[in-house]
């Protein structure tokens, strides 16, 4: 079983609204917080929002009041609502979990986001 799959991207105008899913394995969703990831063109990796099982949340100072992360257990789903997009938002998006900060499962495909005019 693949353990993670993105989806939900697309290319969207600024100020515009893009929701992305993320399936998980049931082996690890109950157990870790999990998170959505982005790499933007030329930057490293980085974590933008996470949810732990319990339901709380963390956003990147760039994605606060913009982004809300939610998670159905019993799908084991992981979604990323994104309001309010900027061209600095483009990136591949990807979700894994998250785990003293860092992810411990392996990449997904990752799913496309760009934000254009």
């Amino acid at each position: 079983q693949v353990p993670l799959v993105e989806s939900g991207g697309g290319l969207v105008q600024p100020g515009g609204s893009l929701r992305l899913s993320c399936v998980a394995s049931t082996r690890f969703f109950t157990t870790y917080t999990i998170g959505w990831y982005r790499q933007r063109p030329g930057k490293q990796r980085e974590l933008v929002a996470s949810i732990a099982v319990r339901g709380d949340t963390n956003y990147a100072d760039s994605v606060k009041g913009r982004f809300t992360i939610s998670r159905d257990n019993a799908k084991n789903t992981v979604d990323l609502q994104m309001d309010s997009l900027k061209p600095e938002d483009t990136a591949v998006y990807y979700c894994n979990t998250v785990y003293w900060g860092a992810p411990t499962e392996s990449w997904g495909q990752g799913t496309q986001v760009t934000v254009s005019s």
